[in-house]
């Protein structure tokens, strides 16, 4: 008996993190914090790739409306340092396996094992192919209404779109927007800087002069570790998971814009779900850390 514990013991031993977070954006950061006020030895893995890296203002955050999204990280990664069970390294994390009862992630040719892993990668937008779309994407150029569509508030906005989802966010458009323009995505030839704001060169037509556009892009998660790791994906792309974040993999948990709960009709693409989820995930690790 004194051996099988010794054995436990020394397995225990070897696990060197309570948790690794592998994404430096706001539901990483979220995640790290909790963890460490915890106390848990915690490591969090940021590649310094960012979904929101073009966006110098976000919005529909309480507290901090407007501000530039990288001074929020920068706040938050000051914050956490008052934790000294958290350790933050700029770094990109190449391999994440299950490994009997625990997990190992493999960063620098370095594999580190560890109780859970917290998948915080962020999601890859690709824009359609139309010159001065992505030079303007996060400005003039956005997606989501509830972000960036009161900074066109009384002005003539776009929605270049051709799919069908593109009557509901006109919709919610015009209450905002003084009209709202629906224009096929084949039909913009270029878009160019305007006196308004933004100019949609058409193939066909005068051009098209608006405060802004809306464009729904397509969307993939960020890198490789989740198909190579074997996580459930939902019809969405995003990774299935319970509220708290729990993946199909014991001991891997997804947050953020990667995610897509059960009980949500799709991800939810933005700081405050995204600082949430965050939270909840490092409260289900302390809640498993505590029953083992």
């Amino acid at each position: 008996m004194k051996s099988q514990d010794g054995a436990e013991r020394n397995r225990k031993e070897l696990i060197v993190y309570d948790a690794i977070i592998i994404g430096g954006g706001p539901a990483g950061l979220q995640a790290a914090l909790t963890l460490g006020r915890m106390h848990r030895r915690t490591l969090l893995l940021d590649s310094g790739a960012y979904r929101n890296a073009t966006v110098r203002h976000a919005h529909n955050l309480l507290t901090n409306d407007g501000r530039d999204p990288a001074e929020l990280r920068r706040i938050a990664r000051t914050e956490i340092a008052a934790y000294d069970t958290v350790q933050i390294r700029d770094a990109l994390a190449s391999a994440v396996e299950r490994d009997g009862d625990a997990v190992t992630v493999t960063v620098d040719d370095e594999r580190l094992r560890t109780h859970a892993v917290i998948l915080a990668t962020g999601m890859a937008d690709e824009l359609p192919p139309i010159p001065g779309l992505a030079e303007r994407w996060g400005d003039t150029v956005a997606n989501c209404p509830f972000c960036h569509g009161h900074e066109f508030a009384g002005r003539p906005v776009a929605v270049v779109n051709a799919s069908p989802h593109a009557a509901v966010l006109v919709r919610m458009l015009e209450p905002v927007a003084s009209a709202v323009h629906v224009v096929d995505p084949a039909d913009v030839r270029e878009v160019v800087d305007a006196p308004t704001g933004l100019r949609l060169v058409r193939t066909a037509g005068d051009p098209l002069d608006v405060a802004g556009a809306f464009v729904a892009p397509t969307w993939r998660p960020r890198g490789d570790l989740l198909g190579r790791i074997g996580v459930e994906f939902q019809e969405t792309g995003a990774v299935r998971t319970d509220p708290s974040g729990r993946t199909s993999v014991e001991g891997v948990y997804a947050v953020g814009d990667i995610a897509h709960p059960d009980h949500l009709p799709g991800p939810m693409f933005s700081l405050a779900a995204a600082i949430l989820g965050g939270q909840l995930a490092a409260v289900a690790v302390v809640h498993s850390l505590a029953a083992s």
